[in-house]
């Protein structure tokens, strides 16, 4: 049996980022991941026959100054800054976004144009009191016929469930800042060339046009990172599945069993770090908690993305688009070349992912890849985007749990069983988006180990993780950004009271 200092579950933006402190501060690691092949969780970087795609889409941006100091260390020669482009299709038109206000004029039309300020109006005039939906908080912010426009249909593809059933949470930590009116004067002025002053990332995450990103995408941040671990020490243990988490009250150190190739394997820590979903880590702790019905109540969206390669020099600028049609599956579309021209060995073949938002063990999920590459040529023909006859490939990634569903239940499931890991284990720490079950950024995920790393070095909860984007609100910056970052004295949640500590 192996002994570390701090076993880690799962490497991720999270898990690593927390392994690589603790190897840089002196700690032995020990990092056990399920995945055979890559690390950076839903941040890695896919790689098939030269061509190079995200899981997603991961732009790099952060008002904190230590994550960008952190991403600056690990990668400090190889980042590149993009332009931003992305566009709405809706009813068979494209709509750039951040919106045009001329553009989109055109396209709604005068009539439906006047509609929507006057839906507008009337929300502001008689809005809902009593705010309980995702629907409840966008139509109180932008009128009904905006949300139903711009909202609704993207945001149903996306988590599988009606907006009128999904947590405000999920508004006010995704949207949160972005007004109507901001909006709409940002877009006059992009329409009439007057936005000189380019937007710094301390303003509304929609309204960015440029950002950072790694010039081989964002698995290339986290394979530095696990490299830098492995350099120090560390382990890295691929293709280890977690299979029991028991704490001993008398030695009060953690046995960790995980499964590799239908091998045991146990590991035994002083602290555990888990970015593992909360629902599965709930199901592995020995003995099983009492909040075990609630953890299983938390539940999750899937999510696949069909990478084709497309022969074609100049297919669309696009980073990503928006599909708001009910006509299609697919809810976005990235286009990796736009965003580094060295994700594609070929300047004349694009490859594009097309993102399909699903559930574990459903009709896409299920479906053969051979079924699933067809379907995304067939649509991308059906927007108008390519012509079959050009597509030469393609691949399918599958992401279980890819995102934490917010529910209108989700929040006291999790906060019960929050309540009972760290009343019951002060050496058991939960990160990371599944591991706290939140839709964090991955900036917001490496906060939580950065700070659950400072509570392990001074042996309490010195620092609340989960003050980390209480606020709601989703940050982000992009080159400009990161000027505005490096000047900025978001650090992160402060200290605890010695009062709460000792709570």
């Amino acid at each position: 049996m192996a002994a570390v200092d701090v076993a880690i579950i799962g490497a991720g933006p999270a898990g690593l980022t927390a392994g690589y402190l603790l190897t840089k501060a002196g700690y032995s690691v020990a990092i056990i991941e399920k995945d055979a092949t890559y690390v950076g969780g839903i941040s890695r970087t896919v790689e098939h026959e030269g061509f190079r795609f995200d899981i997603g889409g991961h732009r790099f941006f952060s008002k904190s100054k230590e994550v960008v100091d952190l991403w600056n260390e690990l990668l400090p020669d190889d980042f590149i800054e993009r332009p931003r482009m992305s566009r709405i299709y809706y009813e068979g038109k494209f709509y750039s976004y951040p919106l045009r206000a001329f553009e989109a004029l055109a396209n709604l039309g005068i009539l439906r144009s006047i509609w929507c300020m006057a839906s507008f109006a009337k929300a502001k005039l008689l809005p809902k009191r009593d705010i309980k939906s995702f629907e409840d908080w966008t139509v109180n912010a932008f009128g009904r016929k905006l949300y139903a426009i711009f909202f609704k249909t993207y945001t149903e593809k996306v988590w599988g469930m009606p907006c009128d059933q999904m947590s405000a949470d999920w508004a006010a930590q995704r949207i949160k800042g972005l007004s109507l009116w901001g909006a709409v004067i940002d877009g006059l002025k992009r329409s009439l060339g007057l936005n000189k002053r380019p937007n710094d990332g301390m303003q509304t995450k929609t309204l960015l046009e440029s950002f950072r990103y790694p010039r081989l995408g964002p698995g290339m941040m986290w394979d530095a990172a696990r490299d830098r671990i492995v350099e120090r020490g560390g382990q890295v243990l691929m293709g280890h599945a977690l299979r029991q988490l028991s704490f001993n009250q008398t030695t009060q150190r953690w046995t960790i069993a995980a499964t590799h190739d239908g091998d045991a394997v146990t590991l035994n820590a002083a602290h555990v770090i888990s970015s593992a979903p909360m629902r599965e880590l709930a199901s592995r702790l020995h003995p099983l908690p009492a909040t075990l019905p609630e953890a299983a109540n938390l539940k999750y969206r899937d999510f696949l993305t069909v990478a084709l390669m497309i022969r074609s020099p100049d297919l669309f600028p696009d980073n990503w688009i928006y599909i708001h049609d009910p006509k299609v599956k697919v809810g976005r579309i990235q286009n990796f070349r736009s965003w580094s021209p060295e994700m594609v060995p070929d300047s004349a073949i694009a490859c594009v992912g097309l993102e399909y938002f699903c559930f574990e063990g459903d009709g896409l999920w299920a479906s053969s890849d051979e079924e699933l590459i067809a379907l995304a040529t067939t649509e991308m023909a059906a927007l108008g985007l390519c012509d079959p006859a050009q597509v030469e490939g393609g691949a399918v990634v599958r992401q279980e749990k890819a995102y934490p569903v917010y529910d209108e239940d989700y929040a006291q499931n999790v906060d019960m069983l929050r309540r009972e890991i760290e009343g019951r284990y002060p050496t058991l720490h939960c990160v990371g988006r599944n591991g706290m079950h939140r839709y964090n950024n991955q900036d917001h995920a490496m906060m939580t180990a950065m700070l659950t790393v400072r509570n392990i070095e001074a042996g309490a909860r010195v620092y609340d993780i989960w003050a980390v984007n209480e606020d709601a609100e989703y940050h982000e910056s992009g080159n400009e950004g990161e000027q505005a970052a490096l000047g900025s004295l978001r650090q992160g949640p402060a200290r605890l009271p010695a009062a709460r500590r000792a709570a």
